[in-house]
């Protein structure tokens, strides 16, 4: 169901804060019904992969999960996983909330030295944003340029478009989804209405059918007994609640979840970032200029209206962006700390906490727009073609 939460609004499609301009997320994940990732769920994942978590994973970034320690069971067991992500590509570039996944998805990839498929869903963006089909396809292979920049492993990585891989037994695991919902269970978990076009009301089996290993038969042959993980955005937990609920009917394990919280807009915390709306983000294709002006002009500031007041009370550091930018890709956690405890006392003023974010994320965006550069379109075509892996190579 589309979950509404303290008057905030959250559905895979759209995400908006209460009127206190944030989402409450211990209601988010109660309403949801999946869990909280505690410390020691944190210390067993540093213990088990003998790497310190990310910090996506310390600082609560990745927050809830549905199922995790399970995967860890089986890890432990010498059972293996693989992990499912994705991208609806409806911009030329990606923003920072849209690297946020995959950043933390390369992570667990070298960490449990397992498999990826990264499903691009080219269809989707045709279906809600009206895109015309061409458009969406080509827009999916730009957004591939961008995630294999991220540093995946090609031996262990298969990206595909929903456009150009349908069919055989990833289509048969759709029709499978499919056939286990109803129209009246879509509307209450997807808020579709009776106006709703029926492309709309076939596609979430589409996002499903990856949460199972039959559907990559290159990757995994007829395995069934392969476990998924999903890493994504808490706002697209309701295609894989009705995934988990049809998995065991249909003879399939159930995905496992780690989720995280919502990426916020330059203008505050009172949503995510908008591909639609280039003020509201930083992409991954912006200059230092443009980096620089879009910080200093709208990110918003929880420091005080003047100097006198801001070094009387210090920043509010709740809804201040460049503080919350830093928690997400300053990686020192003592200089993230000091930064805080100087920011919030008035020690540090607006100017020069921005100043240091500008710092960070043109650095950030000047390596990714490295690593851009040299895909190729034949290493675009390496990761996207059905080729055949080897499993025992998968795991190493």
């Amino acid at each position: 169901m589309a979950a509404v939460v303290s008057d905030a609004h959250v559905t895979p499609w759209e995400v908006r804060g209460g009127e206190d301009g944030g989402i409450d997320y211990d209601k988010l994940v109660e309403q949801f019904g999946c869990s909280k990732i505690g410390p020691e769920l944190i210390a067993r994942v540093e213990r088990i992969t003998g790497k310190p978590a990310h910090p996506f994973l310390r600082r609560g970034v990745f927050f809830a999960h549905r199922e995790f320690e399970q995967v860890l069971d089986l890890y432990e067991k010498g059972v293996p996983f693989y992990l499912y992500t994705g991208r609806g590509p409806s911009s030329e570039a990606l923003h920072l909330g849209h690297l946020v996944p995959f950043l933390f998805t390369k992570y667990l990839q070298d960490a449990f030295k397992c498999p990826l498929v990264v499903q691009l869903t080219d269809d989707e963006k045709a279906i809600w944003k009206n895109l015309d089909i061409e458009e969406s396809k080509r827009l999916a292979r730009e957004n591939c340029k961008d995630i294999i920049a991220c540093g995946f492993d090609p031996k262990k990585t298969f990206i595909f478009s929903d456009f150009e891989y349908m069919g055989g037994a990833f289509y048969e695991n759709v029709v499978k989804v499919g056939r286990c919902v109803t129209f009246n269970q879509t509307k209450g978990i997807f808020g579709f209405e009776g106006n709703t076009h029926i492309a709309k009301v076939a596609f979430p089996p589409v996002q499903a059918a990856p949460s199972f290993p039959t559907s990559f038969p290159h990757m995994f042959g007829d395995r069934k007994d392969i476990r998924c993980l999903i890493p994504c955005a808490i706002d697209q937990d309701p295609y894989f609640r009705m995934t988990r609920d049809v998995a065991p009917r249909i003879g399939y394990q159930k995905p496992a979840l780690i989720e995280s919280s919502f990426f916020p807009a330059l203008q505050g915390d009172n949503g995510k970032m908008s591909a639609s709306n280039q003020t509201s983000a930083v992409f991954v294709s912006d200059t230092p200029k443009q980096i620089k002006t879009k910080i200093n002009k709208y990110a918003f500031s929880g420091g005080q209206s003047t100097v006198e007041e801001h070094r009387e009370k210090g920043a509010n550091l709740k809804v201040d962006v460049p503080y919350k930018y830093l928690g997400f890709f300053l990686e020192d956690d003592e200089r993230l700390q000091q930064i805080g405890q100087e920011y919030s006392s008035g020690r540090m003023l607006t100017g020069e906490i921005k100043a240091i974010l500008i710092e960070v994320l043109q650095k950030l965006v000047a390596d990714h727009q490295e690593a851009r550069g040299k895909v190729t379109d034949e290493i675009i075509d390496q990761f996207m073609s059905v080729r055949n892996f080897e499993f025992e190579e998968l795991y190493k």
